[in-house]
């Protein structure tokens, strides 16, 4: 998971042609701990847009900001919400009733017990500490009520950071569309938003990478490359981020549970949707699914596919595909 903290470090646009053409823009930099790359067809510079979306999203759901509305909420300061978190949080619960259980944005206190969230422990937590925490887990158990958040438990917390890249992918696309702007690729830490062509005049060709890692390093090697459009996906793996323990390798994606990494045989987790938040929310429950279960999951849900990428005994890996991956 990604820290949610608004440090833009550069932002570069590119733009061809003059007066009002359309031209080909192109921003990068980098924000909540990771980058962002957004190519989109406009006569206008909506760079400063850009920057206001990943604000307005930050200053809403951000839990490593103390003053955002989702960390006020964890100290039960405040029970009223905005439109973005009302959004996210009903997204979420569909995907919790979807996976089973699987995808919870109430783990956080367990996330932050194995030392991957906004308020890490620096030791594995004892069996004592997790059952604990496990008794204030449950979105499920949560509700709104009007424009109030209900938690189960008042030490209930949330971290929505398992879905907030995909949902800020398209809070950037409804701001485009907003404008004008039908050609577009939003891509945040590796979850992409999609609309209309490339530069080319094709469908977006988006690479997929193989589950390599150097020292929890990005390799980038190509797996394979999609063609697509009008669409979210998300990957998730567990290959890059973790950490080393007294007790082993420890996964950041926490099954929901049983309060510990979850343990399957899957290192990578690409998921085509509908919304780009709605993948990227799946991508994480298949990361604490069996494969088998993650198959059946995306099978049934419309609009949805998924890619994973499995270990295997020999050390390499093998690649799972649903009927509706569009897989060359």
């Amino acid at each position: 998971m990604s820290r949610l903290y608004f440090f833009i470090a550069i932002i570069l646009i590119a733009a061809t042609g003059c007066g009002n053409r359309q031209e080909v823009r192109r921003c990068s930099g980098s924000i909540w701990a990771t980058g962002y790359n957004i190519t989109y067809t406009s006569d206008t510079d909506l760079s400063d847009s850009i920057l206001a979306t990943f604000k307005t999203v930050e200053q809403s759901l951000s839990p490593f900001d103390p003053e955002s509305l989702i960390s006020k909420i964890n100290r039960g300061e405040s029970t009223q919400t905005d439109t973005l978190l009302r959004r996210i949080f009903l997204a979420s619960q569909t995907v919790n009733h979807w996976s089973n259980g699987a995808f919870d944005p109430t783990v956080a206190p367990l996330v932050n017990l194995w030392g991957f969230g906004y308020n890490n422990s620096s030791e594995p937590p004892t069996q004592e500490m997790i059952d604990s925490a496990l008794m204030l887990t449950g979105i499920n158990r949560c509700r709104l009520e009007g424009t109030e958040l209900i938690k189960c438990s008042p030490e209930t917390e949330f971290n929505f950071s398992a879905i907030t890249k995909g949902y800020g992918c398209d809070l950037i696309g409804e701001m485009f569309r907003r404008n004008g702007v039908d050609d577009y690729m939003i891509e945040v830490g590796g979850e992409i938003a999609l609309h209309g062509k490339n530069p080319k005049g094709e469908a977006w060709h988006i690479q997929i990478d193989a589950p390599i890692a150097n020292n929890g390093q990005p390799t980038h090697q190509a797996l394979t490359v999609i063609e697509v459009t009008d669409c979210g996906i998300a990957t998730s793996g567990n290959y890059r981020n973790y950490h080393e323990t007294k007790a082993g390798r420890t996964w950041h994606t926490i099954d929901p549970a049983t309060g510990h990494p979850a343990q399957t045989k899957t290192l990578s987790a690409t998921v085509i949707a509908d919304e780009c938040m709605t993948a990227d929310a799946l991508a994480t429950a298949c990361m604490a699914m069996p494969s088998e279960k993650a198959m059946k999951m995306i099978e049934s849900i419309p609009g949805a596919s998924a890619l994973l990428v499995e270990a295997t005994a020999d050390s390499t890996f093998k690649v799972l595909t649903t009927s509706r991956f569009p897989l060359h």
